[in-house]
């Protein structure tokens, strides 16, 4: 059930008895600041941080963010989600642990032992290189393609542990989109950290989801490189052991124009059991990026990215809160002037890194 799209920026539609009180984080894209806002849209805390955003950050138990920032002259600076600098900033800005990696990309998670786990972009041996299937012939970058490692760090910086995709994925099986370059492998985009340590990782460019075993580094899962994923992102793991996702609908074989779509998907039985699509279905598109969260009222916080639009959905598919960007960037050498949110998250007046911060919103 959509609601009429209008000009106007910030909070466009709020149902307060369904909505989920609590307060919203985003970074624009090509803007040196994470907002976080309350229901009614107004900014009661930014960050301030010194890199352009790779892409996000998220809020801790202590109250600090954590926070990806991208380096300039990288060397995969045309990459999609390049990176380079997680920072950790406490509530007034000031970093307190950073790591960085000129390599680093997409996405990071903080564990509960302490350490990060980050995501990085790792050279695929030329025999394997090969030998992988699809994408369009002769565009790897510079004659190399490139696949995805996670690397998990202590809070000195070493790496406590890794895994390489080209050491486990097939390359006959595991093939690159045909619409896509050869230049990257895999494209992972998004992962979580699943309650035993597992790693549940979203490939873009195999239209794939998986769950990676921490302990022998096996894939024991995939699912949707069989047509029901156009390079997905912001794959998490819920409660009830089903996996969220958002379908971003590019390069789908299942229709011909794509649209967007997020699903929740049963592991146990490979079965969409939840889908949420606008009606007219090309209403809500984002080609590239987004997210997708559970709140604790079981509705489902949605950041369609391309339009710089958050909105919370019921089951029903009722959407009851609605923020449009009203903070355009100019300067982003990918995606020019936009209003772009690549990502966004909903924290409850109760969560733990909020609960010394109130009284110091502006």
């Amino acid at each position: 059930m959509g609601i009429a799209r209008t000009n106007l920026k910030g909070v466009t539609h709020y149902v307060h008895s369904n909505a989920y009180n609590g307060y919203t984080l985003f970074t624009p894209l090509g803007i040196r600041e994470t907002m976080l806002i309350d229901m009614k849209g107004r900014v009661v805390h930014q960050w301030k941080v010194p890199y352009p955003p790779a892409l996000y950050g998220v809020l801790l138990n202590s109250g600090n963010l954590l926070y990806a920032g991208q380096l300039e002259n990288g060397p995969l600076a045309s990459f999609k989600g390049a990176g380079g600098e997680l920072l950790e900033v406490d509530w007034n800005g000031n970093v307190v642990w950073n790591y960085q990696d000129r390599y680093l990309h997409h996405s990071f998670c903080r564990l509960f032992n302490g350490n990060t786990m980050v995501l990085r972009w790792v050279q695929v041996p030329k025999d394997i290189a090969a030998k992988v299937k699809g994408g369009i012939l002769g565009t790897e970058k510079e004659g190399i393609m490139w696949g995805d490692s996670f690397q998990e760090v202590n809070p000195r910086g070493k790496i406590v542990w890794k895994w390489l995709a080209y050491e486990h994925l097939d390359p006959e099986k595991d093939i690159i989109c045909s619409l896509c370059p050869r230049s990257q492998w895999t494209e992972a985009n998004s992962f979580a950290i699943l309650s035993n340590g597992d790693i549940l990782a979203s490939f873009a460019r195999l239209n794939s989801i998986c769950i990676i075993s921490k302990s022998t580094g096996d894939i024991k899962w995939r699912w949707g490189s069989g047509g029901e994923l156009g390079h997905q992102n912001s794959a998490t793991i819920l409660e009830n052991g089903n996996i969220l996702l958002f379908d971003n609908g590019t390069h789908c074989v299942h229709i011909s124009e794509g649209y967007s779509r997020v699903l929740e998907v049963n592991p146990a039985t490979n079965k969409m059991v939840w889908e949420y699509k606008d009606d007219p279905w090309m209403a809500f598109y984002s080609a590239y990026m987004s997210s997708c969260q559970r709140l604790p009222n079981d509705n489902t916080l949605i950041c369609e990215a391309a339009t710089g639009r958050i909105f919370e959905v019921m089951k029903s598919g009722r959407i009851v809160w609605e923020f449009v960007n009203p903070f355009s960037a100019s300067s982003d050498p990918v995606y020019g002037h936009n209003r772009i949110i690549p990502r966004a998250y909903r924290y409850g007046p109760e969560h733990e890194g909020l609960q010394d911060m109130k009284g110091k919103f502006t």
